[in-house]
């Protein structure tokens, strides 16, 4: 009865223990398929997402080679074959899948004859040729062909040589959407006469047009384009080699799909690489909900103006094979359910189950004393083969590493010689720490994290890393792990290999840098800006923010280049490029333009829009003095601002509107900045008719000189005039000197008209002297360009010399901020003209930024007070102040002072109290031609 009822006791026991285990394990299993479901999914998107990455970076290298080809050829204008077959060997070479670099040139039917008897002298063979229906033949009769004339390498595609593509619509519609967006575009696939009948290819495009210019708008570069540069893509293989070439194309596991065009459909279809099991989907699918319904991830970009849209899949997978980790532990709970269940009913049994087991054992000794001797061979053999391994091993060339397999560290257990030549530390150095010593400050984390999952996931892996010399220089390393199993098939070590790749990434970086910086002021360049700018206008468009495009040049810095040469021309160029970059903010971009001319991106931040203060530290940063060898230089700047998108919606449109801006500050005076106003445009478009009409203006006689009188105040008496320039225009009337001096200047014209001004104006002064007024004197302005003229006192002299008018009766007036510019070189220039015997006057003054250590150092004879100051002198307390001050000043120095701008008694009694000798303005005068100027003299009017 005891038997029984303990019988029964363990029995229950047994089923109570064996249904809770059974319950933890269902939960455990659950909540660990959950997570195994999670890795699978995260896993295909990080894969799907590298080889889009691969095959898109792969397409835009070949825009960009396409890029180098044509500013090659727009460079050299017109290379031999020669030439253009060793620029193009060596990119061939770095980009295998790019097929063939090819040059189109438009030819006139007229010019047929004589291209092909040219052409033949190269391939004997040569005519203009089209396909149709497949098949090349002679091309018909057109107004012009588009001709493949250069083609690379000529061996494998010499049948393309000669071939017309006028006639194809895929190519000409990618040639018109070149012209338009002015930068590379791309065919439809097509099919392509060097390729087999079932093959399709791609043609980037670029247009080159006459002269190596690019217009800014497509009339004008359809107008000069004399044909195009082209890379040619056979689509299958150009994908091939690009995920080849990235160690991508051997997974069986990843399905493939490419199209090209608008629709991702078969007609669009350029490669398929489908996945090992995809053949056997239907079979798989009758297996039911054994195995999963493949995952796929469409992704779609734009490459030289066509769409691409790769489609990667999995195909269908046991839920076995991802839930290894689930069933283990359903299958170890069950059996851990079930053991303790039997735990209980074999106590009874124990002494029966230990002599089983013994017996067991004992069998078992017997059988390895009857393989000892086998073991013993076999374990010699193996160590001669581990004696043979490690010596190839410590004969590599790359490093080789064991790790061991414990974590969280994975020490080092062993490095070769190699390890050691490349990154500089030795054996002892590196046993028994972390592969993690290698990372400096700023490797990529992601790098090592994804080595450390691999580690940890037990499987192969390959990464480029960088990492840092035990000297601190960079190394850069290609780096591949594998897992070392025991004979259950547990990962113990892991090996890795690491080849030393720095040399090329180094030459990569180099090639990268050139390509999109500014060889002498490391700021971005023109091409990397249009990168910059796109960006910039694209965020500003998703976060609903504006942005701002600033356009920086320099006043007057052919004055630099012309006095002090080119290298201090570039050496002023860097100062002023790092103290733009010192202005603004991180966040902001600044490009050189080319030239004097910067461009400066300015996204907005924090809700805040561009403050004036901004704009005003970027003109104080460039007004800061510069010393170059010996002088010291204060230069300028002016500013034109567009803002995204009230001015413009694209990058050209924004530049060019803030270049407008820019001219119209030039035109203000220099040293200011303004913002676009769609006014600016309708100036803009007269300032090109005024430049014309400007050139042919001195020929044509239609210029004329007025003269203001001066007045002296101790006598009342006119005792001088001003010579101003006024153009007589034969449509637009008296065109005032605000309208055109300053685009002499920039065009260079103010050369001939100074000259013009001064001889005219010495002329008349002493036609006034020989008809009695002998006391009358003449000043005339000097522009920045006559002022840099290395003649200027010869030229000057020989003006005096030929008119007879004497040295005393010429003044000279110079603007304070000119003789600012370079203190040494003006000082120079102005004590020759003392030499001479004229006066020498400061016009402006107080507008500018001269000291008074500065200014005691002038040659000169009249401080000029600017309108400016004189204007509210009896209304406001600080001209008043000024002027006073002005007049003050120059007495001391013992110079003359003339106020210029009188227009009221109370101006004119307030500058008679402080003592002013001269003025002039509209309360005695404007400005009159010399006729009404001389009436002026013979009724000697004086002022009350």
């Amino acid at each position: 009865m005891r038997r029984v009822i303990n019988k029964l006791g363990a029995t229950l026991s047994a089923s109570l223990t064996l249904m809770l285990g059974l319950c933890a394990t269902i939960v455990v299993f659950i909540a660990t398929s959950h997570l195994e479901d999670d890795a699978v999914s995260l896993d295909f998107d990080r894969r799907a997402a590298l080889r889009t990455f691969t095959v898109q970076r792969g397409l835009e290298e070949a825009v960009q080679v396409l890029s180098t080809i044509n500013h090659f050829y727009a460079t050299v204008g017109d290379p031999t074959r020669q030439q253009f077959r060793n620029f193009t060997e060596p990119l061939l070479e770095r980009y295998p899948y790019v097929r063939a670099f090819a040059v189109h040139r438009f030819v006139a039917d007229d010019d047929r004859q004589v291209f092909e008897a040219l052409r033949q002298g190269i391939a004997p063979d040569f005519q203009i040729t089209t396909l149709a229906d497949g098949k090349q033949e002679r091309a018909p009769q057109r107004p012009f062909y588009l001709v493949v004339d250069y083609i690379e390498p000529i061996s494998s595609n010499r049948s393309a040589l000669g071939l017309d593509m006028s006639a194809n619509q895929t190519f000409r519609q990618a040639l018109e959407t070149a012209l338009a967006s002015g930068r590379p575009a791309s065919t439809l696939p097509i099919r392509l006469v060097q390729l087999g009948a079932d093959e399709r290819g791609l043609l980037l495009l670029q247009p080159v047009y006459r002269g190596g210019i690019q217009p800014n708008n497509v009339d004008e570069r359809r107008a000069i384009m004399i044909g195009d540069t082209a890379a040619v893509l056979q689509v299958t293989e150009l994908v091939s080699k690009i995920l080849d070439g990235a160690g991508l194309l051997g997974d069986e596991q990843i399905g493939l799909r490419i199209f090209v065009g608008p629709q991702a459909d078969e007609s669009s279809l350029v490669y398929r690489h489908d996945s090992a099991m995809v053949q056997s989907h239907a079979q798989l699918a009758t297996l039911g909900n054994l195995f999963r319904e493949p995952s796929s991830i469409m992704t779609s970009f734009d490459i030289a103006g066509q769409t691409w849209h790769v489609e990667i899949s999995t195909p269908p997978r046991s839920v076995f094979s991802d839930h290894y980790g689930s069933l283990l532990i359903l299958l170890a709970g069950i059996i851990s359910s079930l053991l303790g269940a039997a735990y209980l009913r074999a106590l009874a049994l124990r002494s029966d189950r230990v002599q089983r087991l013994v017996e067991e054992k004992t069998a078992e000794l017997r059988h390895t004393n009857a393989l000892l001797s086998d073991d013993i061979k076999a374990r010699r053999l193996a160590e001669r083969a581990l004696q043979l391994r490690h010596q190839a091993i410590e004969a590599s060339a790359n490093a080789i590493i064991i790790l061991s397999a414990q974590e969280p560290d994975y020490p080092i257990e062993y490095v070769n010689p190699a390890f050691g030549r490349i990154t500089g530390y030795s054996p002892a150095e590196a046993m028994g720490r972390s592969i993690r010593f290698l990372e400096g400050r700023d490797s990529d984390p992601g790098g090592f994290e994804a080595v450390w999952n691999a580690m940890r996931e037990q499987r192969e892996y390959n990464v480029v890393l960088r990492n840092y010399h035990k000297d601190g220089s960079e190394l850069w390393n290609d780096f591949y792990i594998a897992p070392v199993r025991d004979d259950n098939g547990a990962a113990t070590h892991f090996v890795a290999a690491l080849y030393d790749i720095t040399s090329m990434k180094r030459y990569e970086a180099e090639l990268e840098f050139q390509a999109s910086r500014d060889t002498l002021t490391g700021l971005i360049n023109r091409h990397m800006l249009r990168h910059h700018l796109d960006q910039a206008i694209g965020n500003a468009e998703r976060q609903k923010q504006a942005l701002w495009l600033v356009f920086v040049d320099l006043d007057r810095f052919k004055f630099v280049n012309d006095t002090l040469g080119h290298k201090a021309g570039d050496t002023l160029l860097r100062t002023v490029a790092g103290r733009l970059r010192a202005a603004v903010r991180e966040a902001d971009t600044v490009a050189r333009l080319g030239g004097d001319e910067f461009i400066m991106i300015l996204p907005e931040q924090d809700e805040l829009t561009l403050d004036t203060r901004s704009l005003q530290r970027i003109m104080d940063a460039v007004a800061a003095p510069i010393a170059l060898g010996g002088h010291t230089l204060f230069m300028t700047c002016s500013i034109g601002v567009a803002c995204y998108p009230a001015d413009g919606i694209d990058g050209e449109t924004l530049i060019r509107h803030a270049d407008i801006a820019m001219y119209r500050g030039k035109q203000t005076g220099r040293n200011n900045f303004q913002f676009y106003t769609p006014a600016m445009n309708e100036q803009a478009l007269e300032r090109l008719r005024i430049e014309a009409d400007l050139r042919g203006a001195l020929e044509n006689n239609e210029f004329l000189l007025h003269y203001q009188p001066k007045v002296d105040l101790a006598s009342g008496r006119v005792v001088g005039s001003e010579a101003l320039i006024r153009w007589q225009h034969p449509q637009l009337g008296m065109v005032s000197p605000a309208r055109f001096i300053g685009l002499a200047e920039e065009t260079g014209l103010i050369l001939p008209i100074g000259a013009w001004v001064l001889r005219t104006a010495c002329v008349q002064c002493r036609r006034w002297q020989l008809g009695g007024h002998d006391d009358i004197s003449v000043s005339v302005n000097l522009s920045v360009g006559q002022f840099l003229q290395k003649d200027l006192v010869t030229s000057i002299a020989e003006v005096l010399e030929d008119t007879g008018l004497p040295p005393a009766s010429l003044e000279l007036e110079l603007t304070e901020s000119l003789m600012m510019t370079d203190v040494e070189h003006a000082i120079g220039i102005l004590g020759g003209l003392k030499e001479l015997g004229v006066r020498l006057s400061i016009d402006d003054f107080g507008t500018g930024y001269s000291s008074l250590a500065y200014l005691k150092r002038f040659p000169i004879d009249v401080l000029k007070i600017d309108r400016s100051f004189v204007r509210d002198i009896t209304i406001d307390a600080d001209d008043a102040a000024i002027t006073a001050s002005i007049i003050s000043l120059a007495r001391h120095l013992k110079l003359r002072v003339i106020a210029e701008g009188v227009e009221t008694d109370e101006q004119l009694d307030y500058l008679r109290h402080y003592g002013c000798d001269e003025i002039q303005g509209y309360l005695f005068s404007p400005p009159v031609p010399a006729e009404k100027f001389e009436q002026l003299l013979r009724q000697e009017r004086a002022v009350v």
